[in-house]
C-alpha cells in the first residue's frame, strides 16, 4: 500500500490567476466501477479540455523517449495537483503511463495539512488505442485506487481491439484508429467520455497526445492551455512538443487571452486557442 500522500498547498491568489481557464465546478458522476453502467451525460456539450504540461526553454518535455524527466519546481507541481482537483478526469498516453508509472491523483490541499478527499480526485484515463500496455505495468494507479487516495483507472482503446473484461475493466472506446500519424478522432472520444458523465478532462501528455491535439484540425476541442516553462535547456535529442505544420506559410497555433505569471523559478503561461 502506498504511503499517505504528502499534501501540496497552492495559494488562493495563484488559483485566481488560473480561474479564467478552468472548467465549471466538478460533477458528481465519479463512482467506482459497478455492474451498473455509468449515468448518462446531462447535456450534449463535450467536456472542457485543459491541455497542460511542463516544458524546457527548448520546447522539450523529456530528455529522451521513455525517460521520466522532472521539469516543474515545487510550486508548479502544487499547481498541477490543484488543476487535477478541478477536473472530472485526467488523461495520459500509453507511453507516459509506461515510462512514468504515474499516480494521476491530486495531493492538493486547501490548508496545507490534508490532501483533498476521493470526491475531488480525477478519474485517470490511459489512452492506449492498440491495447499495448498491460495494466499491471501501471501499479501506482492500481495501488492508489486500492488505498482510497485515487480513483480506479479507465482505459481508452480503439473500436477494432477485442477486450478481455477480466483484464480490461473500465473501457472507453476511442473510435477507429489507423496509427499515431493520423491520431485518434477526438470528437468520437470526447463524445464517448461525455457519455460516461465526464464534463472536464485534463490532458497531461505525452508528446504524441499533445502534438496530436495541437494539430489545426483538433485545436477546436481544446478549451484552454496551461504550460509550465522551466528555466532549463535539455539539449538535442529530447522529446519535443511541436505539432506538424498543416500550412507551410502559417503558424500552426496561436494562443489568445494569454496570461503569464512567475511561480517559483518557473513561469506559467495560460491561454486559449480559439
Amino acid at each position: 500500500m502506498p504511503p499517505s500522500p504528502v499534501p501540496l498547498f497552492f495559494a488562493a491568489d495563484h488559483q485566481i490567476q488560473l480561474s479564467d481557464y478552468l472548467p465549471l465546478p466538478r460533477t458528481t458522476f465519479l463512482q467506482e466501477n459497478t455492474a451498473e453502467p455509468p449515468p448518462p451525460h446531462p447535456s450534449t456539450q463535450l467536456p472542457h479540455v485543459t491541455l497542460t504540461y511542463a516544458t524546457s526553454l527548448d520546447s522539450q518535455i523529456s530528455l529522451q523517449p521513455g525517460l521520466q524527466t522532472v521539469l516543474s519546481g515545487p510550486e508548479t507541481k502544487a499547481m498541477t495537483h490543484f488543476l487535477r482537483s478541478q477536473h472530472d478526469a485526467i488523461l495520459v498516453g500509453r507511453g507516459t503511463a509506461e515510462a512514468d508509472n504515474p499516480g494521476l491523483n491530486s495531493r492538493f490541499s486547501n490548508d496545507g495539512q490534508y490532501a483533498v478527499g476521493l470526491d475531488r480526485q480525477p478519474r485517470p484515463f490511459v489512452l492506449d488505442p492498440r491495447k499495448k500496455l498491460d495494466p499491471s505495468r501501471t501499479p501506482k494507479l492500481l495501488e492508489n485506487a486500492a488505498a482510497g487516495i485515487g480513483r480506479a483507472p479507465w482505459w481508452i482503446i480503439s473500436d477494432s481491439e477485442d477486450v478481455d473484461q477480466t483484464i480490461w475493466t473500465n473501457v472507453v472506446r476511442a473510435g477507429p484508429y489507423v496509427g499515431s500519424e493520423s491520431g485518434i478522432d477526438w470528437e468520437i472520444l470526447l463524445n464517448n467520455l461525455a457519455a460516461t458523465g465526464v464534463r472536464s478532462i485534463m490532458i497531461e501528455g505525452g508528446a504524441t497526445v499533445i502534438n496530436d491535439l495541437l494539430k489545426a484540425k483538433n485545436q477546436k476541442w481544446v478549451s484552454s492551455v496551461i504550460v509550465t516553462i522551466a528555466p532549463t535547456y535539455l539539449g538535442d535529442g529530447g522529446v519535443v512538443v511541436s505539432p506538424p505544420r498543416s500550412n507551410a506559410t502559417q503558424n500552426e497555433a496561436r494562443l489568445t487571452q494569454v496570461r503569464w505569471f512567475p511561480l517559483g523559478q518557473d513561469v506559467v503561461m495560460a491561454g486559449k486557442i480559439h
